[in-house]
């Protein structure tokens, strides 16, 4: 596999804690005894996933009444169950809490665990509105415990591939992103991802609402093309990383991805096409196999891919991190302001 210029040991899709020398690898194996709220599907997933990560054992399961627990807890062999969501955060055996529970309810979730002292990972979006997302990392700081944003999707080794290439300047400058979902957080993200968090949007032009879209400037020469297809679209569904000498792509499904292509035309070939006579630019192509030991039986798109987050948050955790750099405070509130603001734009246009 293709290896790092700068550190020539590591590959490519190395998690970015561990490039950077924040965590050890082998910390995965760092004791976190999980409780759950929620007892839907995407808990679900989250268990089967958190039941490869070595450190991890699930202890207890809530849910909004008893038998939904009890049935939950059966079903994963999980010790403790609970029909009361602020008896499973005081429990002394539960030293994470994974919030699994609709968007609504995410920030009432969580901040009853931080109130009890408990680790949280919010599965995303993490709130409704990044006034309640700020009021939750505050909540998080004031009591010294880790609030990470569910927000998966970076934790996949094509995505790390793809930031370490932005950044080692692979494709030179980036000048734009187009990135397409039903679930607008994970296009949104694409955005930060580009540009970096501390980049400030000048204007954000949004319209419709079932299907639906947005462009993010960047100043005159940077934006972020984000569409929201209906869910019952044949959608593209990638991300394109569009840069001065070439091109990322983390291809289908672009929320989730196992394969990046990356084509870089020859010095000063850029557009490839119109300096080649039509000769495409040299394309690399990265795969990365999900895990093999999860097993989801009719599971969405890769959601074994969970285990990736899993595995950083253990490691972060052993190293007395407080958030996974993968997807820090920073790019999820930039992340969350955007949605707030495209969805303020989409009720003015709705509103006409």
């Amino acid at each position: 596999m293709t290896k790092n210029s700068s550190t020539s040991e590591l590959p490519l899709s190395t998690p970015m804690d561990v490039r950077l020398g924040m965590t050890k690898s082998a910390d995965v194996t760092f004791p976190l005894r999980w409780g759950i709220i929620g007892a839907g599907s995407i808990s679900d997933q989250w268990v089967r996933c958190l039941r490869e990560c070595e450190g991890a054992t699930v202890t207890a399961i809530a849910a909004r009444s008893a038998d939904r627990a009890q049935e939950f807890a059966l079903k994963h062999d999980i010790t403790s169950s609970y029909g009361n969501y602020a008896e499973m955060v005081t429990a002394t055996d539960v030293d994470i809490v994974y919030v699994g529970t609709i968007t609504k309810l995410h920030k009432e979730h969580s901040l009853l665990a931080i109130e009890a002292g408990k680790h949280v990972l919010c599965e995303k979006p993490l709130a409704e509105n990044v006034s309640d997302a700020r009021d939750m990392y505050a909540a998080a700081a004031k009591k010294g415990v880790m609030l990470q944003d569910g927000m998966w999707t970076r934790f996949f080794p094509a995505v790390e591939h793809a930031r370490i290439s932005i950044e080692a300047g692979t494709i030179g400058e980036v000048v734009m992103t187009q990135s397409d979902f039903f679930d607008p957080i994970y296009a949104i993200q694409a955005a930060p991802l580009a540009f970096g968090a501390q980049a400030i949007p000048t204007a954000i032009v949004a319209a419709g609402r079932n299907a639906s879209g947005a462009i993010v400037e960047y100043g005159e020469n940077r934006c972020a093309i984000l569409t929201f297809p209906p869910a019952n679209s044949e959608l593209a569904e990638v991300t394109e990383l569009i840069g001065t000498k070439g091109r990322i792509t983390l291809e289908q499904p672009g929320h989730c991805p196992t394969r990046i292509t990356i084509r870089v035309p020859p010095a000063n070939g850029v557009p490839s096409r119109y300096r080649t006579a039509n000769a495409p630019a040299p394309t690399q192509y990265f795969e990365y196999p999900l895990p093999g030991g999860v097993s989801i039986p009719k599971g969405s798109p890769n959601q074994h891919g969970f285990l990736y987050q899993a595995e950083a948050i253990h490691r972060c955790l052993a190293s007395g991190l407080r958030e996974c750099p993968q997807y820090n405070q920073e790019e999820s509130l930039h992340a969350m302001d955007l949605l707030t603001e495209i969805n303020k734009a989409q009720e003015v246009t709705a509103q006409r």
